[in-house]
Parts: structure tokens; C-alpha cells; sequence
């Protein structure tokens, strides 16, 4: 049967990535938070709704020693709304589970995808039609870097 394990990286290989720790993240920068949800139709005023203020890093962030920020390189996501350039969030202390998105190592490369995990197989699915599953044998093992949270996307201006 296959198995999950927990990939524990050499020292160096979060900054050889380009990774950058919760934990070193900038200094808390609140914004205000709407509690009036925003309509997509016609647009309204809404500075009577302002219900308190939103610090992106408390909000996508639970264990900052764990969790790690992640740039997005291809399409293999877009079907869950992760798009190349986006910034993922990534946390290594939640134990992965079968259609958890994960961060994976897969003969030393990094790969994003939805994590399956039924009946003792496991495979990794890509969310685009156009890449197959990744299907793990029996005595092979997946390393599992991390569970992504959350996703951060910038449009162009």
C-alpha cells in the first residue's frame, strides 16, 4: 500500500524556493472590513456597513512558525481558482486529507494539486482537464510538504 509521509526539507530548501516563513511576514497591516456583503450588480455606498478592520495575516495565517508563502508557476490548478503568479498559503502543521490541496515533492520537484486518498490509493489531481491524476504503487511514498489554506491573486491594473 502507499503511503503519505511528512517531507522534511534540507535547511536551506524553503529559501532556496523562494519561500518566505509566516513568521517574517511584514508587520500588521489592517484594512477595513465590510460586514455588508458587495453585489456584483449595482454598486452602492458602503461606509455605514463598516464592521471592524481585516489584517490579511491573521486571517490566512493559524501557525506562523508552519506556515509559508508559496509562488503559483502553471495552469494545473485552475479549476480550484489557483492561477499561475497567485501566492499560496501553505501550512505544514495540518495533517493531509483525502481533497486537501497539498504542496508536493515528487522526485525532488514541487507540485500543487488535490490530494485523493481512498481505499488505499492515493493519488494527486490536478484541477485541469488537460493534466492526469498522479497515481502512487504500492511501496512508493508521497511527501506531502504542506497543506495550502489559502490563495492570495492580484489582477492586472
Amino acid at each position: 500500500m502507499p503511503t503519505i509521509i511528512p517531507f522534511i526539507p534540507r535547511s536551506a530548501s524553503a529559501a532556496l524556493l523562494g519561500l518566505q516563513p509566516a513568521a517574517t511576514a511584514p508587520a500588521v497591516l489592517r484594512l477595513p472590513l465590510l460586514q455588508h456583503r458587495i453585489s456584483a450588480g449595482f454598486p452602492s455606498p458602503a461606509d455605514e456597513y463598516v464592521e471592524k478592520s481585516l489584517d490579511l495575516n491573521t486571517y490566512l495565517v493559524r501557525n506562523k512558525t508552519a506556515t509559508f508563502f508559496f509562488r503559483v508557476i502553471g495552469d494545473s490548478m485552475t479549476g480550484a481558482n489557483i492561477n499561475d503568479g497567485d501566492m499560496l498559503v501553505v501550512d505544514r502543521s495540518i495533517e493531509p486529507k483525502h481533497r486537501h490541496i497539498v504542496l508536493a515533492v515528487i522526485n525532488n520537484e514541487y507540485t500543487v494539486k488535490r490530494l485523493h486518498h481512498l481505499d488505499g490509493v492515493i493519488e494527486l489531481h490536478a484541477e485541469n482537464p488537460a493534466y492526469p491524476p498522479i497515481r502512487f504503487r504500492e511501496h512508493e511514498e508521497l511527501q506531502v510538504w504542506g497543506v495550502v489554506v489559502g490563495a492570495v491573486s492580484r489582477f492586472a491594473v
